[in-house]
């Protein structure tokens, strides 16, 4: 190859766009706690709901990914809360999350739960 030549680049292939079907009967859950756990071949995350002045929670979802989709949805996330913050303004989180929002109520423990059974279903 001569200095005048440069080496071609592969031509882009066009954006493939893919449609994605929601169904009717698919209900959206809230969650308010997340956990996360991996093996080297899969991350997986667990969203749950802690309601204020309990010592449950319960899982709502589960959602396995591989750990590249797992890095995809970390930069999308980062993308979109940036987004959000120049929207909306800076999301200010408090001095320690877990204090702030999971802080059981003083004095309650797993052996305030009167019935005896398990709440979880």
């Amino acid at each position: 190859m001569s200095q005048s030549e440069k080496p071609q680049t592969p031509p882009k292939a066009p954006g493939k766009r893919i449609s994605i079907d929601i169904p009717k009967e698919l209900e959206a859950v809230y969650a308010n706690v997340a956990f996360i756990s991996h093996t080297p071949a899969e991350v997986v995350l667990d969203f749950a709901q802690v309601l204020p002045r309990s010592n449950r929670g319960k899982v709502v979802s589960r959602v396995i990914m591989s750990p590249m989709h797992a890095k995809m949805l970390q930069q999308a996330l980062a993308q979109n809360i940036g987004n959000y913050e120049r929207q909306f303004g800076e999301i200010r989180m408090p001095m320690s999350i877990a204090d702030q929002f999971f802080r059981f109520p003083q004095g309650e423990t797993d052996d305030d739960n009167k019935d005896g059974g398990d709440n979880s279903e």
